[in-house]
C-alpha cells in the first residue's frame, strides 16, 4: 500500500512559530552518469498542489505537471553536485553539498529544514530534522523530490543529445542493460562517474587490453 505524504511535520513546526519550512531531497545518487541534483521547497500552506507523492511512484507526465504547479505556488531552490565533485568528495558528501546549495538558492531565511534521510548535511545554517523515507511522509520533501527529479531528467535528456547511444533519455544515467552494453562498446564519456564500480571496471578492462 502506498504511503501518502502529509503536512503533519510542517504543521507541528508551524505551531512552534517556524514559518519558513523547507523540504529537501535529492535525486541522482545511483546513476553511473550525470550530476546529482537537490531541491529545497517551501510550500505555501494555503496553496499546496494536490497529488504530491514520492516522485519515484509518479508517472513522468504527472511529475512534470506537479513540478510546474509547485514552481507556481512555492519557493524553490535547486543545487547541483557535478560529476567531478562526486568523484572528488564521494557520493554522500556530494549529496550534502547539493542540498546546502539548494537551501542557499532559496534566497532568504529558513526557519527549519526537513531533510530526506537520516544524515543531515554538516554546517547547515538553519535547524533541521532528518526524516527517513521523508519523500513518502512529508509533502514538502515530496515536492522537493518531484522538482529535483524533473530537473535532473531534463539535464539527462539534453546530455543524451550530446552523447547518443547510451539511452540517457530513458534510463537517466542509471545502469540499465542497454546503458551497460553501450558503456562496454562506446566507452565512458566525460559525464560518467569513473569512481563508480561498473564504470571503473570498464576503464580497467580497457587499460588492461591496451597494455
Amino acid at each position: 500500500m502506498r504511503i501518502t505524504p502529509d503536512f503533519s511535520h510542517e504543521e507541528a513546526l508551524l505551531a512552534r512559530g517556524h514559518l519558513r519550512i523547507a523540504g529537501v531531497d535529492e535525486v541522482g545518487r545511483g546513476p553511473l552518469a550525470g550530476p546529482l541534483i537537490a531541491a529545497a521547497v517551501i510550500l505555501d500552506p494555503d496553496r499546496i498542489p494536490s497529488g504530491l507523492y514520492d516522485s519515484k511512484v509518479m508517472t513522468r507526465r504527472r511529475r512534470e505537471q506537479a513540478a510546474e504547479a509547485i514552481r507556481a505556488s512555492a519557493r524553490v531552490g535547486l543545487g547541483e553536485a557535478s560529476v567531478e565533485e562526486i568523484e572528488e568528495l564521494n557520493i554522500l558528501r556530494a549529496t550534502h553539498l547539493a542540498m546546502i546549495r539548494a537551501l542557499e538558492a532559496l534566497g532568504g531565511p529558513i526557519d527549519h529544514a526537513l531533510v530526506d534521510g537520516s544524515q543531515l548535511p554538516p554546517n547547515l545554517t538553519c535547524p533541521a530534522t532528518g526524516l527517513v523515507r521523508g519523500d513518502a511522509r512529508s509533502l514538502s520533501i515530496a515536492a522537493a523530490s518531484i522538482v529535483a527529479k524533473v530537473w535532473r531528467d531534463g539535464i539527462m535528456v539534453a546530455l543524451a543529445q550530446q552523447h547518443p547511444g547510451y539511452g540517457w533519455e530513458t534510463n537517466m544515467g542509471y545502469g540499465s542493460k542497454s546503458h551497460m552494453a553501450a558503456l562496454q562498446s562506446l566507452g565512458p564519456t566525460p559525464y560518467h562517474r569513473r569512481t563508480f564500480a561498473p564504470v571503473h571496471k570498464v576503464l580497467w578492462q580497457a587499460e588492461k587490453v591496451s597494455s
